[in-house]
């Protein structure tokens, strides 16, 4: 919609009728671009381009699975305590992953969001008994995004809990590692070597790559880790059986 048009509507209908109608636009121009992730942002207005510059690596490591019949897991739905605000990314995968199923969770109520194939989730990122009844209920993941606090000690909290429950073939995602060198995330621009950080932690467990050229496992993760690509402010995590690469 123009900018004219955007104005006028605002100013003749309800904030909730707008909302309505924007959704619907954007639904509709989302149709035209369902193969182009980086146009799928922009439309959907998520911060995973011409912000952060994501969706070109999304694209780039989730585009064969398109198609696919895929549980996919996003946490965190932006917004903040605005129950109206935030979903974009989750529209975005919705419009991307034709197949797909997926779930949103956040620690506020986003249940404004849901949809036929959009479903939301009320929890807390690093609560070890919301994560395990979550994936009772919605069932192993394919792919698992982690959009959610960018404290660094979450982050890492919830790879450890979450990463058992991705299946063989899937892919974790870990976005705004920036946040390594955020004091106030738990981060240190001044010691880039602080243990701690979800970078050096990440970096500490590569070695998870050549597991067949050490004696034995060293981690949980050893024998389940087959790559790790590592992008501005953003990491791609593969799960397998480490012993067939």
């Amino acid at each position: 919609m123009s900018f004219s048009v955007k104005e006028w509507l605002r100013s003749s209908i309800s904030p909730q009728q707008f909302r309505k109608i924007r959704k619907t636009y954007r639904n509709a121009l989302s149709l035209l671009y369902a193969d182009d992730l980086n146009r799928l942002a922009l439309i959907q207005s998520t911060d995973k381009w011409n912000f952060h510059w994501y969706t070109q690596h999304y694209q780039k490591h989730f585009s064969d699975r398109k198609y696919d019949k895929l549980n996919i897991l996003e946490i965190g739905i932006g917004g903040y305590d605005r129950p109206e605000d935030g979903g974009d990314s989750l529209r975005m995968w919705n419009a991307y992953f034709h197949n797909a199923t997926i779930h949103g969770m956040d620690i506020y109520d986003k249940s404004a969001h849901a949809s036929k194939r959009i479903k939301i989730h009320r929890g807390s990122q690093v609560d070890e008994a919301f994560l395990e009844n979550l994936v009772k209920e919605i069932g192993p993941l394919d792919i698992i995004i982690d959009d959610g606090s960018h404290i660094n000690e979450h982050v890492i909290t919830t790879f450890k809990l979450m990463f058992k429950h991705l299946k063989d073939g899937g892919i974790y995602a870990i976005e705004d590692t920036q946040t390594s060198y955020w004091e106030n995330f738990g981060g240190d621009y001044h010691n880039l070597d602080k243990p701690g950080t979800m970078l050096n932690f990440f970096k500490s467990i590569t070695d998870c790559l050549n597991v067949a050229d050490y004696d034995k496992s060293r981690t949980e993760f050893d024998n389940k880790i087959t790559s790790m690509h590592f992008y501005h402010n953003l990491i791609f995590i593969y799960k397998g059986d480490n012993s067939k690469m």
